[in-house]
């Protein structure tokens, strides 16, 4: 099964501690809330320096949308450069992280899995033009134009024409999607669930 989010259609939140804003695309489960969900995709503006909400037990991947990145300080010594040469992180949401911006406000695609339920995978890929293949792999598997104006998603039963920030969700979905527009880049994150143990439906 395949779901089309379109970005005009989400709201902006609060982070977590208050600190900034986020446009969230998925949760599961729907009513799940930042301390009982089992998955989390969103994007956040990031506009000036301060710290991370803290996420026990949860995974984090973090990738570069657009500006010139951030630094990010993990656990008072790690110290990490997001940008265009290096745009993915992942990290754990137990980490305490402090974020400088590199020269002015970023735009961050987050991926955000339980550990205790389910993990992911994430994947950057740079469109060039030419069709290519798309396989959802995961038991969720979500797809993100980050880049390019447009994009065709199809199979043989199906068409979904995205717009930049667009998402499409694929759930328990085996078919070969054939990915059709101009130069661009997407995001991928496959999901898995442990054991038996298989989310709730996102309607």
């Amino acid at each position: 099964m395949s779901t089309l989010i379109p970005f005009a259609g989400l709201a902006t939140v609060p982070w977590k501690n208050g600190s900034g804003s986020t446009t969230e695309i998925a949760i599961d489960p729907p009513e799940g809330g930042y301390d009982a969900f089992h998955w989390r995709v969103s994007l956040a503006t990031i506009s000036e320096n301060g710290p991370f909400s803290v996420f026990p037990g949860v995974e984090r991947t973090l990738a570069l949308v657009d500006g010139h990145g951030l630094t990010l300080d993990i656990d008072g010594s790690d110290r990490v450069l997001i940008g265009r040469d290096e745009p993915v992180l992942a990290f754990s949401g137990d980490s305490e992280v402090k974020a400088t911006l590199n020269r002015g406000p970023s735009i961050d695609f987050n991926v955000m899995t339980r550990s205790e339920t389910c993990y992911h995978l994430f994947g950057r890929r740079r469109l060039t033009g030419n069709p290519s293949g798309f396989a959802p792999r995961g038991d969720v598997s979500v797809l993100f134009l980050a880049e390019g104006d447009s994009l065709s998603v199809s199979s043989d039963d199906e068409r979904i024409g995205m717009v930049r920030f667009d998402t499409i969700l694929f759930r328990g979905d085996s078919s070969i999607w054939r990915l059709e527009g101009g130069p661009g880049v997407v995001l991928i994150a496959d999901i898995f669930f442990n054991s038996d143990d298989d989310g709730d439906d996102l309607e």
